[in-house]
């Protein structure tokens, strides 16, 4: 034990003797390990982001799709007899649109503009803060009148209290619309910032350059446990009235989605590590070479050292040493770094996740590189003849 406090105590006043080369030295590690937990922590939180999306709208949600290049689509009038089916509770189709939005002075290009029915406000699981929501009533008269996203508010009405903007109108692609309710801030679900949304009834979308037709809907089910059933019913469906085979249209449920998109998730976070490790390994052959010239600044050093009865094996554990300090002192550095920038990233909108497990592999990715990458300079340092080492200028 006390042998190896030797060790250590000698290894850092090395590494403090030499601050710049020491410091060179680690710069190649901290940024490899800040980059790990960095674009990992990334891919988790989109991870994580997309499975609380999924998850938002239930397990007892089918999501239908048409392609769009399909030549057959859903009429509105279909969805009463997509609602007769066994174990549909309510079914709500959505379009989206993209328009400008003003009121007075101010503008917003490309608003995302959702046109959809009342059903879709109760599967999404949307509030309201202020007003009221769509009805039917809406959708059977094609009435000019829109929700409000929660954000939306503070770019249309800067420094308007919720309450008050219900009944104002707002200009979308020039017709005016009376606002009717501001949605509770919910965030982004299934891809899509509803915060930042616009929702009109279905059936006034055709007053922006739009139609009825349906390419995509909700389907909510009575009965979770008969999904499976009222899938195939769906298809069953799709293939008979619409006449398309099941490469022109797709019925999912969340669970095999948040399967689908997990895996993508968790590929893509493997591949952002993959890529992070690249730089673990060019900052470990960094160590190494420094290690190296160490080796051949230090050589009269340890031709005494032998003279004076060192043995291979000390000098071999002390250039080791000195190795895995200088990367524990890197990865230690780059750990904190990475997960600093992290919680910064976090405050401009960028989903970051840093888990222990990542940090403590992380860790020990740069233990194991000092050894790895400290074996050969050590091994060479060790092996040195002390008598050709003491005639070295």
């Amino acid at each position: 034990m006390e042998k190896a406090m030797s060790i250590i105590k000698e290894a850092l006043k090395n590494i403090i003797s030499n601050k710049l080369r020491s410091s060179l030295t680690m710069l190649g590690l901290i940024i490899g390990i800040m980059s790990v937990i960095l674009l990992v922590g990334i891919g988790t939180g989109a991870t994580t982001n997309v499975t609380s999306s999924v998850k938002s709208l239930g397990t007892g949600t089918l999501t239908v799709s048409i392609n769009e290049e399909s030549e057959t689509t859903l009429d509105y009038e279909q969805m009463d007899e997509l609602k007769k089916l066994t174990n549909v509770e309510s079914v709500a189709p959505y379009k989206n649109v993209s328009g400008t939005t003003s009121r007075q002075t101010i503008t917003s290009k490309n608003t995302n503009i959702l046109a959809t029915i009342p059903e879709y406000i109760t599967i999404m699981n949307l509030k309201l803060e202020a007003g009221r929501l769509l009805s039917n009533i809406d959708i059977e008269n094609t009435s000019k009148v829109c929700l409000l996203g929660n954000s939306l508010t503070d770019t249309l009405f800067e420094n308007t209290k919720i309450k008050d903007i219900v009944g104002q109108n707002i200009s979308i692609e020039g017709d005016q619309y009376t606002v009717i309710g501001v949605l509770t801030a919910t965030g982004s679900t299934m891809g899509n910032n509803i915060d930042r949304n616009i929702i009109i009834p279905f059936t006034t979308a055709k007053y922006l350059k739009s139609d009825t037709s349906i390419n995509n809907l909700y389907v909510k089910v009575e009965d979770e446990n008969k999904i499976e059933v009222t899938k195939t019913l769906l298809e069953n469906y799709l293939e008979r009235n619409l006449r398309i085979t099941s490469d022109d249209y797709s019925v999912t449920s969340q669970d095999s989605m948040l399967d689908t998109m997990s895996d993508i998730t968790s590929t893509l976070s493997l591949l952002l590590g993959g890529i992070a490790s690249i730089s673990l390994i060019v900052g470990g052959i960094g160590v190494m070479n420094v290690m190296l010239v160490s080796v051949t600044e230090r050589t009269k050093e340890i031709g005494i050292r032998k003279s004076l009865g060192a043995k291979r094996k000390d000098i071999l554990a002390q250039f080791l040493a000195e190795s895995l300090i200088l990367c524990i002192l890197g990865g230690m550095i780059g750990v904190l770094l990475g997960i600093g920038i992290g919680e910064i990233l976090q405050t401009f909108g960028f989903n970051f996740n840093a888990t222990a497990m990542v940090i403590a592999i992380s860790f020990a990715s740069s233990a194991i590189i000092g050894i790895v990458f400290g074996i050969f300079p050590a091994y060479k340092a060790a092996k040195l003849n002390p008598i050709e080492a003491l005639r070295t200028d």
